[in-house]
C-alpha cells in the first residue's frame, strides 16, 4: 500500500469540540488535495455517526481518495474502506479474515510492538505518539525522534508517525525515517480554513507527498 506523506485523521471528537460538522470538515480536507483520509470515531456508533461515515465515504469515493476506518472491521468492509486497528482492538489476523484483501494498518507504540508487527498481516504500521498529544485519552509513552530513528528499520512496511506532530516538527519526523505523518489537531487553523491548512501541509511535505 502506498501511503501519502500527509495522512489526515478526521477525529469526530476533535471536530465536534470545535463546533464543526464532520462531513463539511471532510469535504474541506478533500478539497485541499488530501490523498487519503481516516475516519476515527471512538465510543458508541450512533445513527448520526453512521450517517457521517456514510456521507464521508461517498465524498472520498467521488474524489478517488482511499478512506480508512478506525477500529471497525465491519464498517470498513461495508464501505469497501481500508481498516486501521490498534493494540487493544481486533487482532490484525482476525481483522484480515473479515476484510479480505482490503488494506490494513496497525498501531504500534514501542520497539517490542514494532518488532511484533512484522508477523502480522498488515500493509502499514503507525508508530507513536512521537510527541505529547492531547487528542487521545491515556496516551502511551512518547517515542521521540531519536527512538523513531533508532527503531525505524525494524519494519520494512510504510511507517506513519503520529502524535503531537505540527508543521514545525513534521520535517524532522520525516528525516528521522517516517514515510508519512498522521495529523489531527493541526488540521484546524484558528481562522477555520481547513482547505488552506490541508494545502499548506501538502506543500510542506513535498516532494514526500
Amino acid at each position: 500500500m502506498i501511503v501519502p506523506a500527509f495522512y489526515p485523521i478526521l477525529d469526530t471528537a476533535a471536530v465536534l469540540a470545535r463546533d464543526l460538522d464532520p462531513v463539511r470538515a471532510a469535504q474541506d480536507i478533500l478539497d485541499g488535495g488530501a490523498r487519503i483520509l481516516q475516519f476515527r470515531h471512538k465510543g458508541f456508533l450512533s445513527r448520526e455517526a453512521y450517517g457521517w461515515l456514510e456521507s464521508i465515504a461517498g465524498l472520498a469515493r467521488e474524489a478517488g481518495v482511499p478512506l480508512v476506518v478506525n477500529d471497525r472491521a465491519d464498517l470498513a468492509k461495508l464501505f469497501g474502506a481500508a481498516l486501521h486497528v490498534g493494540q487493544d482492538d481486533l487482532p490484525p489476523a482476525a481483522a484480515r479474515s473479515l476484510i479480505g484483501t482490503l488494506p490494513l494498518g496497525f498501531s504500534t507504540h514501542n520497539e517490542a510492538q514494532l518488532r511484533a508487527s512484522n508477523s502480522e498481516p498488515v500493509d502499514y504500521v503507525a508508530l507513536g505518539p512521537i510527541f505529547g498529544t492531547a487528542t487521545k485519552e491515556n496516551p502511551d509513552a512518547t517515542v521521540g525522534l531519536e527512538e523513531l530513528r533508532r527503531i525505524r528499520n525494524l519494519s520494512t512496511l510504510p511507517l506513519i508517525a503520529i502524535g503531537g506532530i505540527t508543521r514545525a516538527s513534521a520535517p524532522s519526523v520525516i528525516e528521522a525515517g517516517a514515510n508519512s505523518v498522521a495529523i489531527i489537531a493541526d488540521l484546524f487553523p484558528e481562522d477555520g480554513n481547513i482547505t488552506a491548512r490541508t494545502r499548506e501541509w501538502i506543500q510542506l511535505l513535498s516532494p514526500n507527498s
